[in-house]
């Protein structure tokens, strides 16, 4: 008898326990909740010849964007290869193989194809999202969910994880509005649905609205925040919404506590402990030793240079705590990436190598090279990865860089063109008032 997923589809080798184990892996990846390795390696050890639970594992570790972790995803590749399976399955296997030999494009693109063909397919509609969120795919983190939606309907299991996902895409695109609806719909569904949560964040953000943000958050933050390994991003979120209204006892105190209290060695999870710190620095905020551990439980990891945008939000740690030696074995560590095979060499060369060469100027007090290393790469942002709210990180650096550099004209042009786009920011607005008085900046 042909065992099938809960939307129907046959899964090659299962059994029914193993079956069992795998389905709650995928409600847990849904929801960015519980343990979903544990789930996933009990399926597979209930049913040692289950091609969709190895290619599972491997999407968790691949995603990962940790050498280590990039390891274990190939040899869930090497143990899928041999079983077999469904022409479906074996898609996914290759997409799988290509993700763990970094080829990040490769894989997303036989996802889509594959999801043209299987709408249905929650897996692979949720491992293609995350790499167009890896590789800054902001139009495939839209459509990639869009074509598959006319497929899915509310009682089908995981269709809250489906309207989270075109929600973020929808914010991506700047369609504001339609992201906040979705995204607010897919958490009354299911409130623990973290990817839902931080889309609608994602929209408070990029509007300014930061009370409705704080407030959206603090609502029911156990939902979002209990057992789930999204919760330090969303903590984050919170964190920015304080960041901009200059509540900065506030954004330490969620540092301290939620964000970095436990002094979490996960690379994701280090990303947005040095991106609130950073933002604080370039405010000229004193935060003490914070920088010190950071700096260390990245020093293990950075040296591979194994992601560009995790480069960058190493060295801000590492110009943060003063470790000249970390910063420079980083750069070297981002040569060799550059002359690597896989998607990362072209990350790093067009955005991740001139924004960390950048960090490091700016710590080093050269603010002119700073803007000079800056200013390229705007546009071009995009293609290391990331959200539009994470990668505000270049510009912020890029204004205060200006005013430093005692640059009045570009100060100002910058500080503009911020207020422009958002207009009810208090921070665009703390910008505005430096440029009208240029002569005190120093």
């Amino acid at each position: 008898m042909t065992i099938r997923d809960s939307l129907g589809l046959p899964i090659s080798g299962a059994t029914d326990a193993g079956a069992a184990f795998y389905q709650k892996a995928v409600h847990e990846l849904q929801c960015f909740v519980g343990d979903p390795v544990g789930s996933i390696d009990a399926a597979i050890a209930a049913a040692p010849g289950f091609v969709m639970a190895h290619v599972f594992k491997g999407y968790l570790f691949g995603l990962a964007t940790e050498r280590e972790a990039t390891a274990v995803a190939a040899d869930c590749f090497a143990a899928a290869s041999g079983l077999g399976g469904t022409a479906r399955e074996r898609t996914h296997v290759e997409a799988l193989g290509h993700l763990a030999q970094g080829r990040w494009h490769a894989a997303g693109g036989i996802l889509e194809d594959l999801t043209i063909e299987a709408p249905r397919d929650a897996l692979a509609l949720q491992a293609g999202h995350q790499i167009d969120f890896f590789t800054g795919n902001a139009r495939m983190l839209r459509d990639r969910l869009a074509r598959a939606l006319p497929a899915w309907d509310e009682a089908m299991p995981g269709y809250h994880a489906m309207l989270g996902m075109q929600a973020f895409g929808f914010e991506e695109m700047g369609d504001y509005g339609r992201a906040e609806a979705l995204g607010r719909r897919a958490v009354e569904i299911e409130p623990r649905d973290g990817w839902a949560q931080h889309a609608v964040a994602h929209v408070m953000e990029m509007q300014s609205r930061q009370r409705d943000g704080i407030a959206w958050m603090r609502a029911n933050p156990d939902a979002w925040a209990k057992e789930s390994f999204l919760q330090v991003h969303n903590w984050w979120h919170l964190a920015l919404f304080h960041y901009d209204l200059g509540e900065i006892a506030e954004v330490l105190a969620l540092y301290d506590g939620p964000i970095f209290g436990t002094r979490s060695s996960v690379v994701l999870n280090m990303v947005d402990a040095s991106a609130i710190l950073w933002r604080l620095h370039l405010g000229g905020v004193d935060v003490g030793g914070r920088w010190t551990p950071l700096a260390e439980n990245w020093a293990p990891k950075a040296m591979s240079a194994n992601y560009a945008f995790n480069d960058a939000h190493a060295m801000m740690a590492f110009v943060g705590a003063g470790r000249a030696d970390l910063a420079g074995a980083l750069l070297d560590a981002q040569r060799a990436a550059m002359e690597a095979g896989g998607d990362n060499a072209g990350f790093t060369r067009d955005v991740g190598h001139p924004l960390t060469l950048a960090i490091k100027a700016f710590g080093e007090g050269d603010f002119a090279q700073t803007v000079g290393l800056l200013r390229p790469i705007r546009s071009i942002a995009h293609r290391f990865g990331g959200s539009h709210a994470q990668r505000d990180v270049i510009d912020l650096t890029l204004i205060e860089a200006a005013f430093r550099a005692g640059n009045a004209a570009l100060a100002a042009a910058l500080a503009a063109e911020r207020l422009a786009a958002r207009p009810d920011s208090p921070l665009s607005q703390l910008f505005m008032k430096r440029a009208a008085r240029p002569a005190e900046v120093t």
